[in-house]
């Protein structure tokens, strides 16, 4: 946003120039306004945050408030929205839908209670007035008229006083009833609410949209509207559209409306109208601080987005006392969270490599206030989506954040990109580095896969502790007492870079660390020097090679042999193996291609394992290349142990039945796959059954 305008008056002289210059600020800030305006409410696809509107709006308001002379019909503090789409007829609102005003601080509700006491005229004695309070939905603002209990019309509020008619739309919507229950209002009755989407629906709905290869949607606000302004009304009925109401307003049946908004509310639920659940009664300011902590720390968990909570004066006589000013209520406003989303400016972009190696670029940014928090850093995913959003150094930035979620960069302001004197971009678009920038090695993308990563596992810095945990683990070289915490601190310490160099730690080395005794530093280099002798599958799966699971692993081992014929293999061998293709293919030949992983390799042999010695797999036995399926709880036997007794006579262990499959074994509560082997004619075992097999 451009830096507002010092709009006090010099003394004498130059009073006409410095009144030329706030005359100009506030037509610009007009244009500004009613551009963003159209863009929100027409177009459904805003340019720029609500935080940044709001903040130019109050600009606006400071310089008419200043200079008076100033206001003009047009302005968009005259007004509420925007106006109706010319697909739509139009609607005339009875009673105008007005806005209401904002706050963002403690210090502006506080002074909200204060005007309502001095305008109600209460004493200091009197007691705290009692406000309704609920959450401030960010939807779309829709009035329903019934007609003696029959839904009528359906309108958007447009610009406050004339809106659009989607009465067929509205009539999609399965929570906006068609019938009021019993005793509905006589003659014309009007409820005021929201259109939204909740956040499970919207994940599914992009979900389909994605899959239909259509266009995605950016939040469920701009959803919820783009699909209540539908022209065919069929497609609005496939959207997971709801309505929350949240007042009344031209009514014929006074009688019937309770004199409280608390009441009103209660009296919409009986109705048939779904009312937000996370609404309460509170007393004075202290109450409505208090209401608004308690939905900040909910926000994160409600099934659907809100900005903020609003606050009204409960009594209904008391809200006609307070009345109402040129655009909005005197007896209510909305009290609004820390904004999501603000603008920043990129000042650059690097490359961070996380700890299974994606490579994901990383905007640095003009510090920005937003979701509570000072952000300096945004994601930017990965390098496909960095080339959709078009995002460069020097752009101006939508950046969001939502409660703990890592902060982002949601879209680049192209008009305000920095460009040299022929009017092209000044900074180019940001490619994928070839080379890890943290160990040299070669960064990939597979083909499907969107993330591009670093291929130096066993060496890459950034990468260590992840590899050498997986080294550790239990499926994997089984090195008992290396666990997080002692990885962490060995890497910390300078001790361990690679796996190689956990086998040539001493005792003396590790009882120089905290918490190390004697006897526990014993333990750990017995540890790791029995893990010498684990199976080449072992160290195969312990290398973390991209794509090679446990059960490749295994497969890798039983049909090479040898950890020097798999380092020799190419994809043509390699394919060859059962269940590999051409993706692990690559990974394995693109792994042992790298000079750092072999260097790795030669290092563990320098410290002493001999990888021909290792134990493989075995080339034979009673299950050679049969497929067993293990599926229910066994009364002795734990799944592992049971898998590890089918490998060792030459059989797979798979989680899925098929045509191929030669046994299942059944414990208790097997479920679909017993029934899918008996539909296919499979054999089944129980498990005494099976070890007879086995021994047999």
């Amino acid at each position: 946003m451009q830096d507002a305008f010092d709009f006090s008056a010099p003394e004498n002289s130059g009073e006409t120039s410095a009144m030329l210059k706030v005359s100009e600020r506030a037509a610009q800030l007009r244009a500004l306004l009613d551009r963003y305006a159209y863009a929100y409410y027409v177009c459904d696809a805003p340019e720029v945050p609500d935080a940044e509107y709001d903040q130019l709006f109050r600009e606006l308001e400071s310089l008419e408030t200043a200079h008076p002379t100033l206001v003009c019909p047009e302005s968009p503090t005259q007004r509420v929205g925007a106006p109706p789409l010319a697909a739509f007829d139009t609607v005339t609102h009875q009673t105008p839908m007005l806005s209401i005003n904002n706050a963002f601080t403690a210090e502006e509700v506080t002074a909200f209670d204060r005007r309502c006491r001095e305008l109600l005229a209460l004493s200091e004695n009197s007691p705290p007035i009692a406000y309704a309070c609920e959450p401030k939905f960010d939807g779309l603002a829709i009035s329903l008229v019934y007609e003696d209990g029959l839904f009528q019309l359906g309108a958007t509020r447009g610009d406050g006083a004339t809106g659009e008619n989607v009465t067929l739309n509205v009539r999609t919507i399965h929570s906006v009833p068609l019938r009021l229950n019993s005793p509905a209002p006589k003659g014309r009755f009007e409820v005021r609410g929201e259109v939204l989407i909740r956040r499970a629906d919207f994940a599914k709905l992009n979900a389909a949209q994605e899959a239909a290869s259509e266009k995605t949607f950016a939040n469920p606000r701009n959803a919820a509207a783009g699909s209540l302004r539908q022209l065919d009304s069929a497609i609005t009925a496939r959207r997971p559209l709801s309505f929350f109401a949240y007042g009344i307003g031209e009514t014929s049946d006074q009688a019937m409306v309770p004199d409280t908004q608390a009441g009103v509310l209660d009296w919409l639920a009986m109705l048939g109208f779904r009312v937000a659940a996370s609404r309460a009664v509170v007393h004075g300011a202290a109450g409505l601080l208090g209401y608004y902590d308690t939905m900040g720390r909910q926000r994160p968990t409600l099934p659907y987005d809100i900005d903020g909570v609003v606050y009204k004066v409960n009594r209904r006589d008391q809200q006609a006392q307070l009345g109402f000013v040129s655009r909005a209520p005197r007896f209510v406003i909305a009290h609004k969270f820390p904004a999501e989303e603000v603008l920043s400016r990129v000042e650059a972009i690097d490359v961070q490599i996380g700890r299974t190696g994606a490579v994901t670029p990383v905007a640095r940014l003009e510090p920005v206030f937003v979701g509570g928090v000072t952000v300096t850093n945004a994601t930017l995913h990965n390098f496909i989506e960095l080339a959709r959003k078009d995002i460069r150094v020097g752009d101006t930035v939508v950046v969001r954040r939502a409660g703990d979620v890592i902060p982002e960069v949601v879209a680049s302001l192209p008009d305000r990109r920095p460009v040299d004197e022929a009017g092209h971009a000044r900074f180019p678009l940001m490619a994928c580095p070839p080379v890890c920038p943290e160990c040299g090695s070669h960064i990939e993308r597979l083909p499907g896969e969107a993330v591009a990563r670093c291929t130096g596992g066993l060496v890459c810095p950034a990468q260590r502790k992840q590899a050498l945990r997986h080294f550790a683990s239990r499926r994997a070289m089984d090195i008992e007492g290396l666990g997080e915490k002692i990885v962490d601190q060995l890497v910390d310490a300078g001790l361990v870079h690679s796996p190689a160099d956990l086998y040539t730690l001493t005792v003396a080395q590790l009882t120089a660390l905290d918490r190390f005794a004697d006897k526990s530093a014993e333990n750990l280099v017995a540890a790791i020097q029995n893990s010498r002798q684990a199976r080449l599958d072992r160290l195969i799966y312990a290398l973390g090679i991209r794509n090679v699971g446990e059960q490749t692993a295994k497969d890798l081992a039983r049909y090479l042999g040898s950890m020097n014929a798999l380092m020799q293999a190419d994809q043509t061998v390699l394919m060859q193996v059962p269940d590999v293709g051409p993706v692990v293919a690559d990974s394995i030949v693109s792994f042992f291609a790298e000079a750092h992983n072999r260097e790795v390799l030669a290092r563990l042999q320098a410290a002493g394992m001999h990888w021909e010695d290792l134990p493989t797999q075995v080339a034979e036995g009673p299950l050679l290349g049969k497929t067993v399926v293990l599926t229910g709880t066994l009364p002795n036997l734990s799944r592992d142990e049971a898998k590890a007794l089918i490998e060792a006579a030459g059989g797979k262990a798979s989680g899925s039945v098929s045509a191929k499959t030669y046994w299942v074994v059944a414990g208790e509560a097997a479920g679909s796959k017993l029934d899918k082997a008996r539909s296919l004619g499979i054999e089944i075992l129980d498990e005494s059954e099976f070890l007879k097999r086995l021994q047999s």
